[in-house]
């Protein structure tokens, strides 16, 4: 039988569509199977928030909603060894009814973060807002950090799914091409030697599995991007607020005053947390400065709202004590259990349950 043009045209593009769909359920299948692996450990969960996904909230259930950077993440320690993870375990214990605090944190996002991230995940239906970050915004309206990661995928603002497929492959590839920094390290800890010296040469079957997998990293977030759409440029940050901020933390303070207003316009409780001072005479009269700020803004916009609770772990914990942090910042998880202990009276101040 020949076919006419107009059916063999026909048939190409279904075979064309078939092929497509046949490639992005594979993709998906993939993408499902590594974030079913990763988020209990290191990862995100579909949604984009660490922790396994919560379901439906119950009657009674007091929601927590904690945003931040790697500090609220929990970088470097299991999902449950997280602030949130300990929190949740904390609460219940207090209160004695069923508590959920998600983990909405994202490694090198800064408070500008916070008011897109809350919106995102406003239908998980939370009671109160803990916001946790400053060091990312150290620098200042200098350097502004408006960072909202995972806004730079399209198909999660579109759908809510957060891909993270083409990280994964990403890392997987670096690791073939140029080997585990950490193996080595763990290597030489036991045999001695310096890790600055250790070469590592990839055979070729190394090499051509990790040009597969950045092609296939590739696609995906080509994929994605075809999505995607050109952002506007951000505007200039100002000298001074009307909240009576001034430079170098204008768009800070503003931040957060953004979200502390999301938050109460919908009846939900605040708290406002200060993370443990940083180490180094810079970095901490650069954050003691960044903080009195802060304070001073939130006392005098919101200081008659009862629900807007300012926590100061400034003088929580030592980060300069090798047993609390891994690298002066990032806490260890016994360190992490003593700040969600310190936000428990704040959350549910902020709350005002009835205890």
């Amino acid at each position: 039988m020949i076919l006419s043009r107009r059916k063999k045209f026909f048939f190409s593009v279904i075979a064309v569509m078939l092929s497509l769909v046949v490639v992005l359920v594979g993709l998906l299948a993939a993408d499902l199977i590594v974030h079913h692996r990763a988020e209990k450990s290191a990862g995100l969960n579909r949604y984009g928030y660490r922790g396994p996904v919560v379901g439906r909230k119950a009657a009674g259930e007091l929601r927590v909603a904690m945003v931040g950077g790697s500090t609220t993440f929990g970088y470097g320690v299991a999902w449950n060894e997280s602030i949130p993870a300990f929190l949740e375990q904390k609460l219940k214990a207090r209160l004695n009814r069923p508590v959920t605090v998600l983990n909405l944190g994202f490694n090198n996002e800064g408070a500008f973060a916070f008011l897109p991230n809350l919106q995102d995940f406003e239908s998980l239906d939370y009671d109160v807002i803990v916001l946790y970050e400053g060091y990312n915004d150290l620098p200042g309206d200098e350097g502004p950090n408006r960072g909202v990661y995972r806004r730079t995928s399209a198909i999660f603002r579109r759908f809510g799914y957060f891909p993270i497929l083409p990280l994964y492959l990403e890392e997987k590839a670096r690791a073939l091409r140029y080997g585990s920094v950490g193996a080595a390290y763990e290597a030489l800890a036991t045999k001695g030697g310096d890790p600055n010296q250790v070469v590592f040469r990839p055979g070729f079957a190394q090499r051509t599995s990790a040009a597969a997998l950045e092609t296939i990293s590739s696609m995906t977030q080509a994929l994605d991007g075809q999505l995607a759409q050109t952002a506007a440029a951000p505007p200039p940050v100002a000298k001074q607020s009307a909240l009576g901020c001034v430079f170098p933390y204008v768009m800070y303070c503003d931040s957060v005053a953004a979200a502390v207003r999301f938050g109460r316009e919908r009846g939900k409780g605040v708290v406002v947390g200060a993370q443990p001072h940083l180490p180094g005479a810079r970095s901490s009269d650069l954050h003691a400065k960044q903080q009195e700020m802060l304070s001073a803004m939130i006392a005098r916009v919101f200081g008659a709202d009862r629900q807007v609770v300012r926590a100061d772990f400034s003088q929580l914990v030592d980060l300069t004590d090798i047993n609390v942090t891994f690298d002066g910042m990032h806490l260890k998880p016994e360190a992490n259990a003593a700040v969600a202990a310190a936000l428990v009276d704040p959350v549910i101040a902020a709350s005002a349950i009835r205890q």
